[in-house]
């Protein structure tokens, strides 16, 4: 499964919050920002800490992308 993370990127410039601040803010691991960051897979349990910490839903901050449009 690819999952891309423009959205969140997107939503954080909106905002007006760095990387930092959001893995402050959410209580995220160095490690899962750099997942993240590679557009790689990670928990459920994160993506919601996420959304919690910037008011958003799943839906807002990633997206599925099929393998062969990567």
């Amino acid at each position: 499964m690819a999952v891309s993370y423009n959205k969140l990127w997107k939503l954080l410039i909106d905002q007006k919050m760095s990387k930092a601040d959001l893995r402050r803010a959410a209580g995220i691991a160095p490690n899962t920002m750099t997942k993240l960051n590679r557009d790689e897979a990670v928990t459920l349990a994160v993506l919601e800490k996420i959304c919690a910490a910037i008011h958003a839903d799943f839906g807002d901050i990633m997206e599925y992308v099929p393998e062969d449009d990567r």
